[in-house]
């Protein structure tokens, strides 16, 4: 009888991680497919062309990543006080 339970818990679990594991890579293919490089121009070599960014665009590309760099830190010391808090 045992064996019996054990044989049917291992098959389910079987089944658990690979469901698991399929729907890992679902997600990590979902992700690969919204993450594409813009197309730029081919020189004549058959080399991808970066466009030269202008001063003022490089620099609010510095601001906006500066900025989310702010935003996430302000909220990570948010969380980590609220488990401090939560402790007592």
């Amino acid at each position: 009888m045992n064996q019996i339970i054990n044989m049917i818990i291992r098959q389910v679990m079987n089944q658990l991680v690979r469901r698991g594991v399929n729907a890992g890579f679902e997600q990590a293919g979902k992700i690969g497919k919204r993450r594409q490089q813009p197309q730029g121009e081919i020189d004549d070599y058959g080399n991808p062309v970066q466009p030269q960014m202008s001063r003022e665009e490089r620099q609010a590309r510095r601001q906006a990543r500066q900025q989310r760099h702010l935003n996430t830190g302000n909220a990570n010391q948010s969380m980590k006080a609220m488990r401090r808090i939560m402790k007592f």
